[in-house]
């Protein structure tokens, strides 16, 4: 059901880059918004990856310089039959989370610093898990692709006011074009928001599914979206696009971030993978809040606790 009504929303984006550009400019305005779509989303295709890291000051990792979570992306990968993505690591202490790439063998999943202070090993486990069903359903081109026309539309919207028409009756009047240029953008990102978080609910459920502990998942949410309520992540504040990656919301401001919020409820989320965990059979919390009995101490300080996975 959520790839119908993602179909549905992808039409319905495109449709409305269409109507854009036809309102502003005819049938002509509306063939150029149609072109630009195409362009932008083939330049998105190619380097979504690339723009998304570098937006996000990402480096990569590999087995010696994080031998820990390049072993666990590893493992959760053989475990979801996907290629071995790349692993970035970000500075920064906002714990979060976030994959990106055209397909499956192109992807990358990145984790701040402070997500691996924040989580324990489980916990992380079911984050990178959470990627990587983001990276195995295609949502990440999704998201790129629906981001990118997002994008265009506010920027035709905005531009086609002053150079859109022409001189005949196709153009229209000036009260028409101010609506478009206001209207347009709010309605691309109410799209796209509701893309992205049909699209949440999905990534939780086959997350908890290949980490085979959706409690830990449930867990690391609530702590991320308590250290994100606390911890400002400058870099995303500046770049609000880029939103839509992350496993949280990494926004913390109020007004427009909470109206059209890319992601669902936090607790509706951890409500669903709390049911989905009873379905599976899976225990609850344990009185210190973990799930696996074996622990030991993980480099990056958290409580690692040795996973159903391995």
């Amino acid at each position: 059901m959520n790839y119908v009504r993602t179909g549905i929303l992808m039409a319905g984006l495109t449709a409305l880059f269409g109507a854009v550009g036809y309102l502003l400019a005819g049938t002509g305005g509306m063939l150029i918004a149609l072109g630009i779509a195409v362009a932008t989303n083939l330049y998105s295709y190619w380097n979504s990856d690339r723009l998304a890291l570098a937006s996000q000051n990402a480096h990569e990792v590999d087995e010696r310089t994080a031998p820990e979570l390049y072993g666990m992306v590893r493992d959760l990968a053989a475990r979801a039959n996907l290629p071995m993505p790349r692993v970035y690591l970000i500075d920064e202490d906002q714990p979060n989370a976030f994959a990106t790439g055209r397909n499956p063998q192109n992807a990358a999943v990145a984790a701040t610093t402070g997500i691996m202070r924040t989580l324990s090993y489980d916990e992380l486990a079911g984050v990178m898990a959470h990627e990587l069903a983001h990276i195995k359903n295609h949502d990440t081109l999704t998201m790129t692709v629906t981001a990118t026309m997002a994008g265009a539309i506010s920027t035709i919207a905005s531009f086609g006011m002053f150079f859109g028409g022409s001189n005949n009756e196709n153009r229209p009047n000036f009260i028409v074009q101010i609506l478009v240029a206001v209207l347009a953008p709010m309605a691309a990102m109410i799209i796209q928001m509701a893309i992205s978080r049909s699209r949440e609910y999905e990534a939780d459920r086959l997350g908890g599914e290949i980490c085979g502990n959706p409690v830990a998942l449930a867990d690391a949410l609530a702590k991320i979206a308590g250290g994100v309520a606390h911890i400002p992540n400058e870099t995303a504040e500046h770049k609000p696009a880029t939103a839509h990656m992350f496993i949280i919301n990494p926004l913390t401001g109020q007004g427009m971030d909470s109206l059209f919020s890319t992601h669902p409820d936090t607790g509706n989320r951890i409500a669903a993978l709390m049911e989905q965990a009873r379905a599976m059979g899976v225990g609850s919390r344990s009185a210190s809040g973990g799930f696996t009995s074996q622990a030991a101490q993980s480099p990056w300080g958290g409580n690692r606790q040795s996973g159903p996975w391995g």
